[in-house]
């Protein structure tokens, strides 16, 4: 018979090695400044567009800004000028950003790029 001390120090060692099998596919962790968007975002973009996780829109049309950040060939070169171009948007996005507001908001989304990113359905 096993000497129950070994027993115990067998069975724990294999939940040790069971541990990590039991994890569901865990997503990158995004860097802090992606994790709390600055209050511009949150004010300005947040009305309509998921601006953080779980990236749910408030306005279906309106697409993630990890949808947006994720598109083949986005850089800061390219989004915030886009920003800045009011024709760009739609209607119910009537309002003017700054050149440094412009920045900010290009700055956050990018942080928000990840290899591992997957569109949702």
């Amino acid at each position: 018979m096993m000497n129950p001390t070994i027993a115990r120090f067998i069975a724990l060692t294999g939940c040790v090695f069971l541990v990590p099998a039991c994890q569901t596919g865990m997503r990158p962790q995004l860097p802090a400044s992606a994790q709390t968007p600055p209050s511009l975002i949150a004010g300005v973009c947040g009305d309509c567009h998921a601006v953080e996780e779980p990236f749910e829109s408030p306005n279906p049309k309106a697409p993630t800004f990890a949808s947006i950040a994720n598109r083949e060939g986005l850089t800061r070169e390219t989004l915030a000028p886009w920003l800045l171009d009011a024709h760009n948007y739609p209607e119910q996005m009537d309002f003017e950003l700054s050149p440094g507001e412009a920045k900010q908001i290009a700055d956050y989304m990018l942080t928000l790029q990840s290899e591992d990113y997957r569109p949702q359905p």
